[in-house]
């Protein structure tokens, strides 16, 4: 294994537009991050999201020809 071809692993603070930081390990050089979406306001993890059915092939195909054509 080659040494020295790895980039320096460093810790890196992480803020988010909606105010939540958090610090975490990266091999960005800057050491900071500014992330739009985190697990404190994506509405994934606050229990906001809203569910889309938007309908898919299969959702219109049966609309069209009923589940009967479906079984042949």
């Amino acid at each position: 294994m080659k040494r020295d071809i790895h980039p320096e692993y460093v810790e890196t603070q992480v803020s988010c537009t909606c105010g939540a930081s958090f610090t975490t390990r990266s091999t960005i050089q800057s050491g900071t991050v500014r992330a739009e979406v985190c697990s404190e306001c994506h509405p994934f993890y606050t229990g906001k999201q809203k569910i889309l059915d938007t309908g898919g092939r299969v959702a219109r195909f049966e609309a069209r020809f009923g589940k009967a054509a479906a079984k042949k």
